[in-house]
């Protein structure tokens, strides 16, 4: 639609308007929080017209079709008047207004109000033509721009090219190894292990990529000449059928090249152990345990020849990965004879290592790998001493520090230990990360707290079953719960026998077996809130057991227990319970408050200590203030300077100047 100009067709220049609600009908980028002078740089001659100040044919506008002035926007096409400097508006001869006209025209099309508006704004008194974009009234159709026209403005190429290239998978990936490098490097300078661990973060999205031709690319460019290191690299992966051969083969050729003028950058050992990991990370992948086990063994030789504290993270992920090759190794756990034990001896001389060079991350890495090899070979008494000898870091990686409650969890609750293994298991589960990526340890954690509530006499809450990450995992658990609940013996035999394979995958079959004394006590517990006398013989056929005589003697041992206030009559062969009191006015509400109030403090010292500050910050502010010191001395000193000049300087009589 155009519009003649009531100003007599010369606006300013930098004025124009925009509609910013509807992006599809403008060729312009939106200018919501994008100000003047950003916009002014990218488009010069178009910026925002403000509709409440601006000149009469806005708010003719705005008027005459009932729009609001804050939200109707008009696009001009000014052309410099270079008699004046002053631009005035082209018509129909400028390509801007011709292409804005055709897309009004096609508004018109859609619009019926664009029809009134085109026919009721005309001012013949003027010769500039300015073009107006008004949104489409309600119920009508919204027009779209084609394809093609959005693919001509995005691209600057050929007409042909619509889009860009994909890149070469295999290059992408050398790219975003080879970004990580001076990550390290500034680690080293810095001495400051946060970039180490954003160069570890970026393994997973690597990962997927990762091939041997990616690693022999990486190793052949990072190391200008071969070295026993980059050697070893590329025989763990020549196996492969990508390996670059050739490559490999060219590259070891600079070995009988003339030596440089100037001698190559020598590489660090943090760049050495960042290969060694994503050379380890390829293999676990590929499923090559044996060559895996064999290159982890050297390079944790070799690790402990070094000591340096940047290499603390990257050692803790080596150490790892060692861990995880050898339990993958034959015979694997729970056999007496698991390749697992044999590792037994490094990790503690690195658990040593690491405590007396107060190496956190591997300290932390390593207790929980220890743990993690004496559970699966079922030597508990063992993690029970290893806990009890050494002393988990209190600053380690928010990751290893679930592991190790985990462990603990699972510890103390084969030692019937369960209230302080629920404590553990839920701080497990707390600090675990519930993202479908990492649900693994979350669902275990989970599986291993609701058995753990089960055998305290609690059960879980529902909402526990419905998070999406869990629904369907814990769906044998459900059932579970929900026997024993209920008090059905016989249903929870049928349903341990069912998913028996389940429950022994998990770890948690020895533990659930302990549920049918909880079962039968919560089956008499509730006959006992329902019944004010019932006979042992309808709690034998109730509870599913052999005998009136095992029925009475679990009655006796709930009444000794506390789990219900009831007497037993011998004689008559029949129970009686109590009345039951106001629970309001015992000490259970107060616990209650206590357990919550505990966990609220808990949870702020774990967040106070998980506060971060700038290393060495307290040197800058010392430098700061000797360097303030020493210019308030030169200051001073220029004071007293320049007082000596003055008393030195002669003394007369400057009348007849």
């Amino acid at each position: 639609m155009e519009l003649q100009g009531t100003s007599g067709g010369r606006l300013r220049r930098e004025w124009v308007i925009v509609d910013v609600r509807r992006r599809e009908h403008l060729d312009i980028p939106i200018l919501s929080s994008v100000s003047r002078s950003t916009f002014r740089d990218s488009h010069e001659s178009c910026c925002v017209l403000n509709p409440t100040t601006a000149s009469n044919t806005s708010r003719t506008f705005n008027k005459r079709h009932r729009l609001n002035p804050s939200n109707t926007y008009i696009k001009l096409s000014p052309v410099l008047d270079m008699s004046g400097d002053r631009p005035y508006l082209n018509g129909s001869n400028s390509a801007e207004e011709g292409k804005n006209g055709s897309g009004s025209g096609n508004q018109d099309k859609n619009s019926q109000s664009n029809k009134k508006s085109s026919g009721s704004t005309r001012d013949r008194q003027s010769d500039g033509k300015m073009t107006v974009v008004v949104p489409p009234a309600k119920g009508s159709k919204t027009p779209t721009v084609p394809e093609e026209s959005v693919d001509a403005n995005m691209t600057d190429g050929p007409a042909g090219e619509t889009k860009e290239d994909q890149p070469d998978p295999v290059e992408k990936a050398v790219a975003e190894i080879k970004a990580n490098l001076p990550l390290l490097e500034r680690a080293v300078t810095q001495f400051d292990p946060r970039f180490t661990l954003r160069a570890l973060r970026s393994i997973p999205s690597v990962r997927k990529q990762l091939t041997a031709e990616v690693i022999a690319i990486v190793v052949t460019e990072t190391y200008p000449i071969p070295t026993p290191t980059a050697e070893s690299l590329l025989s763990a992966v020549k196996d492969d059928a990508s390996f670059p051969t050739t490559k490999v083969q060219e590259w070891h050729k600079r070995k009988e090249a003339p030596p440089p003028r100037t001698a190559p950058k020598e590489v660090l050992p943090e760049v050495d152990v960042y290969l060694s990991v994503l050379v380890q990370v390829h293999l676990y992948d590929k499923k090559s345990i044996n060559a895996g086990a064999q290159f982890s063994s050297a390079l944790v030789n070799h690790l402990r020849t070094l000591n340096r504290r940047t290499l603390d993270s990257l050692a803790a992920r080596v150490y790892f990965y060692y861990s995880l090759f050898f339990e993958e190794t034959s015979p694997k756990p729970p056999s007496p004879a698991a390749a697992v034990i044999s590792i037994r001896k490094q990790l503690l001389d690195a658990l040593r290592t690491a405590t007396l060079r107060k190496d956190q991350d591997i300290q932390a890495s390593v207790t929980t790998l220890l743990l993690r090899n004496y559970l699966s070979t079922s030597h508990i008494k063992q993690a029970d001493l290893l806990i009890y000898h050494t002393k988990f870091p209190a600053a380690a990686p928010n990751n290893s520090f679930a592991r190790y409650l985990y462990y603990l969890g699972r510890i103390r609750a084969i030692q019937l230990s369960y209230t302080e293994a629920h404590d553990h298991l839920v701080g497990a589960t707390r600090k675990a990360p519930t993202s479908y990526k990492a649900s693994g340890f979350y669902q275990a954690s989970t599986k291993l707290l609701i058995v753990v509530e089960l055998l305290m006499g609690d059960i879980p809450d529902r909402a526990t079953f419905r998070q999406p990450s869990l629904e369907k995992s814990l769906q044998p658990y459900l059932q579970l719960v929900q026997a024993v609940s209920a008090g059905d013996v016989v249903g929870f035999q049928n349903l341990v026998q069912r998913y028996n394979s389940t429950f022994r995958k998990d770890d948690t079959y020895t533990l659930i077996l302990r549920l049918r004394q909880n079962v039968i006590r919560t089956g008499v517990r509730m006959m006992s809130l329902s019944y004010a006398r019932i006979s042992l013989r309808d709690i034998c056929l109730r509870l599913g057991l052999d005998s009136e005589e095992s029925a009475e003697y679990i009655v006796a041992k709930a009444i000794r227990d506390g789990v219900i206030e009831a007497s037993l009559d011998h004689e008559r062969g029949f129970m009686k319970s109590k009345e039951v009191g106001d629970v309001y006015a015992t000490r259970e509400p107060g616990d209650a408050f206590h357990e919550r109030i505990q966990a609220c403090l808990a949870l702020h010292d774990e967040s106070v200590k998980a506060m971060r500050f700038p290393m060495n910050q307290h040197r800058l502010e010392l430098k700061n203030a000797q360097e303030a010191r020493e210019r308030e001395r030169e200051l001073a000193k220029e004071i007293v300077d320049a007082d000596m000049e003055d008393d030195d300087a002669p003394s007369g009589d400057y009348d007849g100047i």
